[in-house]
């Protein structure tokens, strides 16, 4: 099984890291995603050096619509965290720019948002004078196999020691990743197996962490995309990555951040043709990369929603509430999101109509599950 299956469904969400090559847009994207203007814009390479961290909400139509039912006084949604990491270069691999820091700061995330320069604009620098996003998103992802390959080279050189099998299956890993990463296939596309996932992930290779192209467009082009975008999503097609390129214009959604209601918001959107922005785009494949879900608890006063992994266990989701929840767990009342809209919102109405279930500690949630858990304390 494909490296890729394991990080989705066991790996641990750090956070995301938007990264590209400099002078793309990625401060304005991420100021735009944080609405804020935390991230410093302007035009020359190397503008952000030290990453700029930021929390994002995810957008949740089921949360809005679940607070709307019982008309709840507060409304908490579920977060990621994004990361500005500043442009690589050519050469990074090698320390050209910042390299080793930068690389040092992809490390720490979970996933990277890897935006491409996709519009034309005289007056913003390219470091290439080229506008030719396939050839930067080579640029990057050699500098990160380079990467790769020099750390996995270290474990390589170590002395083997025949007698540890540990050490022993750490260097067949190694070598069978680095054999692939010569090749050009990034470390998640490497076939593992279950009991090498835990070897496999203490390598931390920057190659091994799933991957959303997005293209920064400009404003013209934020509805039907333009030939520079066209290209991307042949090559991701051709890399058969699991989450479709996403086409955002950065100046249309910095502006947009700015936008105080909903209603200045969708009709700013009108204006480009545009039904919905393309950060929730984003915000959404990171969070399904990711493998994780959500479900919810509401009551009139709060409804709110909670972050687990895909799989995880009735008990294990409470603990995420409280860590009381999950050691004195009794059960959990639980109702499907659409059976609990179909009812309206109404617990008395859902459990009338066999609805809703009362589940056991082994219980595995489902994505939009409503739980009431019942604990001793």
């Amino acid at each position: 099984m494909k490296a890729s299956h394991f990080i989705k469904t066991r790996g641990s969400c750090k956070s995301v890291g938007i990264v590209g090559l400099p002078n793309i847009g990625k401060s304005t994207l991420f100021n735009a995603l944080t609405s804020s203007n935390a991230a410093m814009a302007a035009n020359f390479p190397f503008c952000t050096i030290d990453p700029n961290v930021g929390k994002v909400f995810v957008p949740d139509e089921r949360l809005d619509l679940i607070s709307d039912l019982l008309k709840t006084k507060s409304k908490v949604g579920t977060q990621l965290e994004f990361v500005d990491i500043a442009g690589l270069v050519k050469g990074a691999s090698d320390g050209e720019g910042l390299g080793n820091k930068f690389l040092g700061n992809i490390r720490q995330v979970s996933l990277i948002v890897h935006l491409v320069r996709c519009f034309e604009d005289k007056d913003i620098t390219h470091v290439s004078d080229q506008i030719d996003p396939v050839r930067d998103i080579e640029t990057i992802e050699t500098e990160l196999i380079l990467a790769d390959l020099q750390s996995l080279e270290k474990v390589l050189s170590e002395k083997k020691k025949q007698s540890n099998p540990e050490i022993q299956l750490k260097h067949e890993i190694a070598k069978r990743v680095s054999e692939a990463l010569s090749s050009g296939i990034p470390a998640r596309d490497v076939e593992i197996s279950e009991n090498e996932w835990p070897t496999f992930q203490a390598l931390h290779l920057l190659t091994s962490k799933p991957t959303i192209y997005t293209c920064n467009v400009p404003e013209s082009d934020a509805s039907a995309g333009n030939k520079y975008t066209e290209m991307v999503k042949e090559f991701s097609s051709k890399r058969g990555l699991e989450i479709d390129p996403v086409v955002v214009s950065a100046k249309i959604e910095a502006e947009l951040a700015n936008l105080e209601s909903e209603e200045m918001k969708k009709e700013f959107l009108q204006l480009y043709d545009l039904s919905s922005n393309g950060l929730s785009k984003v915000i959404n494949g990171a969070y399904k990369l990711l493998g994780l879900q959500s479900y919810y608890t509401a009551s009139e006063n709060e409804c709110r929603a909670w972050t687990i992994p895909v799989g995880t266990k009735a008990r294990q989701a409470a603990g995420v509430i409280h860590t009381d929840f999950e050691k004195g767990f009794i059960k959990a009342d639980t109702i499907a999101y659409v059976d609990f809209v179909d009812c309206k919102g109404d617990e008395k109405s859902a459990k009338d109509r066999g609805k809703q279930r009362s589940e056991g500690p082994n219980y595995v949630v489902n994505d939009g599950d409503v739980m009431f858990f019942k604990f001793s304390g």
